[in-house]
């Protein structure tokens, strides 16, 4: 069965873009769009400590009426976020997405160490894969072609 690290290593290889607790909302949100990621992981000294997603710019920011140059990250990021290990299977990190409603799980090793993150949209193309290499074979058996 494939788990989130088999997801990860799919993946284009791209570093996992993090911010500093004290990095603003306005430089955070630059970032996200330089990158085109709706996502960063936010540390403190290399440890995970939050995520700083799209809608908490959304809610917490632009909602609240907040000056984006004058907010920190550390003021408005998500804190109680759901993490997985890299053995997680996509069963149950589909779980985890549907359970807490949301669009990106970082994967954490053991020590606490951030290995990477994944999206919905990266679980959504591994099980769409699946499933168009099963109906190829299906359709190969029922034609007696294998």
């Amino acid at each position: 069965m494939a788990t989130v690290s088999d997801l990860l290593r799919a993946k284009a290889p791209r570093p996992v873009l993090t911010v500093d607790l004290g990095t603003t909302v306005l430089v955070a949100t630059q970032r996200m769009d330089q990158h085109a990621v709706g996502a960063l992981l936010v540390t403190d000294g290399g440890r995970l400590c939050g995520i700083f997603t799209e809608r908490d710019v959304l809610r917490r920011v632009v909602a609240a009426e907040r000056n984006p140059a004058a907010t920190y990250v550390r003021d408005v990021m998500t804190t109680n976020m759901a993490c997985a290990a890299p053995n997680t299977s996509v069963d149950d990190a589909r779980s985890i997405f549907k359970a807490h409603r949301i669009r990106h799980l970082p994967i954490v090793g053991a020590d606490g160490e951030l290995i990477g993150v994944i999206s919905i949209g990266d679980l959504n193309a591994h099980l769409a894969n699946d499933r168009e290499v099963t109906l190829h074979f299906l359709n190969e058996y029922l034609h007696g072609r294998t």
